[in-house]
C-alpha cells in the first residue's frame, strides 16, 4: 500500500516536472527574466541594400527572452539586423555595410551568449 501512495505521489511529481519542461521551452516560463508573455520589440528595418549575409552560430539560448535578447544586441550594430532562430542556436545577420567579426562579438561580449562560430553566406 505504501509503494502504491509514493508511486502515485512520484508520478504526479514527474507530471509537473515534464509540464514545466514543455512550458520553459516554448519560452512560456520566467526564465532569463521572463515571467509571462514575451513581447518583443518591432524587428529593426534596414534602409540600403543589403551588401551580405552572416550566419552566426550562439550558444546559451534557451528561451524566447534568450532570442530577443540576442536580437537586440545584434541589432544594435549600425547597418545590421538579426534575425535568431532558437531551435538552431544560430542567426543571420542582414547588412548594409561590411560588418566585422570582431564587432558582432563585441555586441554580445558580457551578455552570457557565446559566439561559436561566424560564416559569411
Amino acid at each position: 500500500m505504501a509503494t502504491a501512495v509514493i508511486g502515485v505521489i512520484v508520478l504526479i511529481a514527474l507530471y509537473f516536472a515534464l509540464r514545466g519542461v514543455v512550458r520553459h521551452w516554448r519560452g512560456e516560463g520566467s526564465c532569463c527574466g521572463g515571467g509571462g508573455e514575451i513581447v518583443a520589440p518591432p524587428k529593426k528595418e534596414l534602409n540600403g541594400t543589403i551588401v551580405g549575409e552572416k550566419i552566426i552560430d550562439i550558444s546559451g539560448m534557451t528561451c524566447g527572452n534568450c532570442k530577443i535578447r540576442v536580437e537586440q544586441a545584434l541589432d544594435a550594430i549600425d547597418g545590421a539586423a538579426a534575425e535568431v532562430n532558437l531551435h538552431h542556436n544560430r542567426a543571420t545577420l542582414k547588412m548594409t555595410r561590411e560588418v566585422s567579426d570582431d564587432e558582432i562579438r563585441q555586441s554580445l561580449a558580457g551578455s552570457g551568449y557565446e559566439i561559436t562560430a561566424i560564416r559569411t553566406k
